[in-house]
């Protein structure tokens, strides 16, 4: 397992900016090292001045997921860097929900949807399991609350969100005991200042207030989570998907 002091080797997909970021971050500052993997260059190339106080302790690795070569190859890229890996937070996905009338979906369009953010969490578990299991590592999936609940003309990204859960649970079942396999369901995250450029938010009280908790959710909400199932402190929990939602999954709403 994991051991405090050990420096353990994580690779965040879709690291650059978002959430992804956020999880980075943690894990750097608790000691961490970080392979960062994004299909945005221009982000990546930021990360040196964004995380210029983890000197050498993280790698950029470009990488588009839905891509088998590419996911190979960053995965070598990790352990060329490090040597091991005892973590892997697959993050990266196509972040636009709305994919219009059911109707007018083109194929092409679902398939990119499916490709980047579902087979692309299969294609890194699939490169990084042997040595995940060398380590007795653990994997945290992000999925969505999409998955569990939905506006309209979201099909695409609803099913690729809901394939993450139940791809979670399949992963436990499959990879027990050596490697732990949970998922993470965020609700409403801002990440206006981990963007690339980073944005103002524009946030206003009623967007806070209509959580049960007062706020809208931030990236360290996400990360603090990753985190924890990453560690040993988790090791009894296994094939779960965790919602962090500041309660609104929970909230009955009525019109009137």
């Amino acid at each position: 397992m994991n051991q405090p002091g050990q420096n353990p080797i994580a690779l965040v997909t879709g690291g650059a900016q978002g959430i992804g970021l956020g999880i980075a971050q943690l894990l750097l500052s608790q000691g961490w090292r970080v392979a960062i993997a994004d299909v945005n260059e221009a982000a990546g190339a930021a990360l040196p001045e964004t995380l210029s106080q983890f000197g050498e302790s993280f790698l950029f690795v470009p990488c588009d997921v839905a891509q088998e070569s590419a996911v190979e190859r960053c995965v070598a890229a990790t352990l060329d860097r490090f040597g091991q890996l005892n973590g892997l937070v697959n993050n990266a996905g196509i972040a636009n929900p709305y994919s219009g009338p059911v109707e007018d979906l083109t194929l092409e369009d679902w398939n990119r949807w499916i490709a980047t953010n579902l087979t692309g969490y299969f294609l890194m578990v699939k490169h990084a399991v042997r040595h995940l299991r060398a380590t007795q590592g653990a994997i945290v999936n992000i999925s969505s609350v999409r998955a569990l609940q939905s506006e309209p003309d979201s099909e695409a990204y609803a099913a690729s969100k809901g394939g993450i859960v139940a791809l979670t649970h399949a992963l436990a079942m499959s990879l027990g005991p050596a490697i732990r396999v949970n998922c993470i369901s965020p609700g409403w995250i801002d990440v206006s200042a981990l963007k690339h450029p980073p944005k103002e938010s524009n946030l206003s009280p009623t967007d806070h207030a209509q959580h049960p908790v007062g706020r809208v959710g931030q990236a360290q909400d996400i990360a603090e989570m990753a985190y924890f199932l990453l560690s040993n402190q988790a090791g009894f929990i296994t094939g779960q998907n965790i919602v962090i939602d500041g309660g609104m999954g929970r909230k009955m709403i009525y019109e009137e």
